[in-house]
């Protein structure tokens, strides 16, 4: 087993650059640089082989930092079909034990936010005494997250 992998996470889709930028916005993550030395992503994917007209087929993003995990996006030819079985967890309210309304008005904007660029919201998710706990969207292409 290695010692500390490299964790990167990656995304069938349709549209790649599309999701690349809409989870740039909803994460703070930015582009992925091209691989160490390669000055821009054309130079990479030239000396790569790559076909121009793929060029747009893929997409990385990262924190600003560069700490963390990447998120890659790939277009694929097959839609998605079925529930995600693994899903992202946008986690903006601050916890339980914040006051319930101070939650829903985090978990709310941020909901807005993502609404209006691109995502839908499919359900709320409220305890027994209706609290809200999260909100379960889609991404532009269906993909399942919550923002909680």
């Amino acid at each position: 087993m290695r010692d500390n992998p490299d964790l990167g996470i990656t995304v069938d889709c349709a549209e790649a650059q599309v999701l690349a930028r809409f989870w740039c916005h909803a994460l703070g993550y930015v582009e992925a640089p091209p691989p160490k030395g390669w000055a821009d992503w054309s130079s990479f994917l030239t000396d790569q082989g790559v076909p121009e007209e793929e060029w747009g087929d893929g997409a990385t993003i990262r924190p600003p930092t560069g700490e963390g995990p990447s998120i890659s996006f790939l277009r694929v030819p097959e839609a998605k079909t079925v529930k995600n079985r693994i899903h992202l967890d946008l986690k903006v309210s601050g916890g339980r034990h914040v006051d319930q309304a101070v939650r829903r008005t985090r978990i709310r904007a941020v909901e807005a936010d993502l609404v209006a660029h691109g995502a839908r919201s499919v359900r709320d998710d409220t305890d027994e005494d209706g609290r809200l706990d999260h909100v379960v969207m889609q991404d532009p292409e269906g993909n399942e997250f919550c923002v909680v």
